[in-house]
């Protein structure tokens, strides 16, 4: 991530950046990239962890096989 930030980047591409750490860690690795984006860098994150997309509540497009199902800012209880 601090390799990303270097060049002052205007978009970040995350796929599965919380995927091999304990969820306090995806925690706050989720809180840095949204204060990143608080200062102007679109984050473009990509996860399987529903309670991390809750939490932060942000844009969420959702994609199952291949193809969009949702585009949302909610994000729904009965996607679990």
């Amino acid at each position: 991530l601090a390799r990303a930030l270097v060049n002052n980047p205007k978009l970040i591409i995350a796929d599965e950046p919380t995927g091999n750490i304990d969820p306090a860690l995806s925690f706050e690795i989720v809180d840095l990239l949204s204060e990143i984006n608080k200062r102007g860098t679109t984050i473009l994150m990509v996860t399987h962890e529903h309670s991390l997309v809750r939490h932060f509540k942000r844009r969420v497009v959702e994609i199952h096989d291949g193809g969009i199902v949702a585009d949302s800012c909610t994000w729904e209880a009965n996607h679990d």
